[in-house]
């Protein structure tokens, strides 16, 4: 605790852009409302910020997570051990003709809107995905056919050690719910996503159609962290999970949604344990069933 101590005196002393909190709870910054305390929270506000914050874990050796908005991450009860830095006080958004310069921090749906407003088509897929810019990056996120590497031109990374650059699409690995991010562990500062001239109206009404195609199909209205489990190769993570007569399956306060069965939901009583644990037995008796190794989509943080 005297390393950390430290660190956050030497943090407020280098710069003033920062918002430190010792202990933070992460169930206030995940959807699933679940995981303990953060030994070192820091929400930087800018670069230099994250960077001399970045330096000084470094310097007393600390694990570094990176916080986005906790839409795709389940946290242990036990916490998260070492140094937390949130994004999401980097969140400016710019239009310029038919480009979109976004921070890491900023809503994807933010972002949307902002396209929309601008009379931009080719985001109208991401308004209803919850997370951040930066989250969606890193793991390609999609929905209903296109991908972020369908819209994204280049990212602004930064290096564990502070150093910064620009890197192109081709360069970035994109796959399915992938980026080369999953491996380097650099994080994204922004990125410019080039988009298409189209018809405001014709925009906004592509975002209500889809946005109720997601309150029909998926448990918008519970606590959980999207599609708990990647799309296997020929295969539906959730069609294997029913046909395997898990719908509905519960373990204490964890439970697999009954609306849509690729959604593992707190029914608000849960431990992340429990969700984990749950995930794996789900695991377990879909290759049981049929065959098919399922891979959580959620990222996980500490030891369960």
């Amino acid at each position: 605790m005297s390393d950390i101590i430290k660190l956050a005196e030497d943090y407020t002393v280098a710069t003033d852009e920062v918002e430190i909190v010792f202990g933070e709870p992460m169930r206030e910054h995940t959807s699933f409302r679940l995981g303990g305390g953060a030994w070192f929270y820091a929400k930087p506000y800018t670069e230099e910020a994250l960077r001399t914050g970045l330096h000084l874990a470094l310097r007393e050796e600390l694990p570094v997570f990176i916080l986005g908005k906790g839409t795709n991450l389940l946290v242990s009860d036990r916490g998260v051990p070492g140094a937390v830095f949130d994004m999401t006080g980097m969140d400016k958004i710019s239009v310029e003709g038919t480009k979109i310069t976004a921070q890491a921090g900023a809503l994807l749906r933010n972002v949307a809107k902002a396209a929309a407003e601008a009379s931009l088509t080719g985001l109208e897929f991401a308004h209803g995905i919850p997370g951040s810019l930066g989250g969606a990056v890193v793991m390609n996120a999609g929905a209903f056919g296109p991908e972020m590497k369908d819209v994204v031109e280049s990212v602004r990374l930064m290096d564990r050690f502070g150093q910064v650059r620009e890197v192109p699409a081709a360069e970035m690995d994109f796959g399915y719910r992938h980026s080369r991010l999953e491996e380097s562990g650099e994080i994204v500062l922004s990125a410019v996503l080039a988009l298409q001239p189209g018809e405001k109206e014709a925009i906004e009404g592509k975002m209500r159609e889809l946005g109720d195609k997601r309150r029909e199909k998926q448990p918008l209205n519970t606590r959980n962290a999207g599609s708990t489990f990647k799309r296997p190769p020929g295969h539906f993570a959730g069609r294997l999970i029913e046909e395997a007569g898990l719908k509905g399956f519960t373990l204490g306060g964890a439970q697999v949604s009954e609306k849509h069965a690729g959604f593992v939901i707190n029914t608000g009583t849960a431990s992340a344990r429990e969700v984990w644990q749950l995930c794996r037995e789900v695991q377990r008796i879909v290759k049981e069933r049929s065959g098919v190794d399922l891979e959580l989509e959620v990222r996980t943080w500490g030891d369960f």
